[in-house]
């Protein structure tokens, strides 16, 4: 398996985007406005959301100082009213046409490219919560353009082609298990999971080791599915052989924010 390094989750980030953006500019105007999966937001939202983080990402690695204050602004907004995080992230993409969302969209990943573009291996990136390496900043935003497009997919019935850019996303399922549990104020159940899957090019990715309590092991595509909460496990071919793996996935969470369900089984 290739290296991975800043660059490589760059152009992995960028092909992601682009994926979507494909799915997304042939649509119809009023097919923005559709519900998706996610409660209360449309695919616009889904696209606004995008756009937002992409853009303060960009800020955070050109402008540091001037994320913060961001931040800083963000948070005492939100604290004076909890209920307010759609108005700050989507107030104003919800007032735009889909041609001017999807323009605006395409300039935010853009100037997150071009800022990403000077991050040094070892960067971090100040961030809504901890900073972050440069090289898992990044792979946050693939994530996301990879979740949040599979809701738009699912609401316009478009079937995406599996890549090996899933690697990311399942690396990021793996590693956040205990924030699962943390996230729910749960101990974390002892012992090692081990994750074997099928990369949609027909290579095996394993994470865990040998001697692990429990097994997972089926395809990527569905194992980023179950940890991004995009899929119920129980529609999934995933093999559980454990019953701390069959815990973990039955609620894994691999985003921040706070703790969230699957959706039912054949939702």
């Amino acid at each position: 398996m290739s290296t991975v390094t800043v660059a490589s989750v760059i152009a992995d980030l960028v092909a992601e985007q682009e994926a979507l953006d494909a799915v997304v500019a042939p649509l119809p105007a009023a097919d923005w406005d559709l519900d998706t999966p996610s409660p209360r937001w449309a695919i616009r939202d889904q696209i606004g959301h995008l756009a937002f983080f992409d853009d303060t990402a960009a800020l955070a690695i050109s402008d540091p100082n001037g994320f913060v204050e961001h931040r800083n602004e963000f948070a005492s907004a939100a604290m004076s009213n909890p209920k307010a995080g759609d108005e700050l992230t989507l107030g104003r993409t919800r007032a735009m046409t889909a041609d001017e969302l999807l323009a605006h969209w395409r300039d935010c990943r853009n100037r997150l490219a071009e800022a990403a573009a000077t991050c040094g291996e070892k960067d971090r990136i100040e961030w809504y919560g901890p900073s972050m390496g440069a090289k898992s900043f990044l792979t946050a935003r693939l994530m996301e353009a990879w979740a949040h497009g599979q809701d738009i997919c699912d609401t316009v019935s478009v079937e995406r082609e599996a890549t090996d850019r899933l690697r990311h996303i399942a690396q990021l399922g793996f590693i956040t298990r205990g924030w699962t549990y943390i996230n729910r104020k749960m101990e974390i159940p002892e012992g090692d999971v081990r994750v074997e899957l099928t990369s949609p090019s027909g290579d095996t990715w394993v994470f865990g080791p040998d001697d692990a309590d429990a097994t997972v092991r089926g395809l990527a595509e569905d194992f980023c599915l179950v940890t991004s909460q995009r899929r119920n496990l129980a529609d999934t071919g995933l093999e559980i052989d454990g019953e701390i793996a069959q815990d973990w996935l039955e609620k894994a969470q691999l985003f921040a924010g706070p703790p969230s369900n699957p959706p039912d089984p054949r939702a």
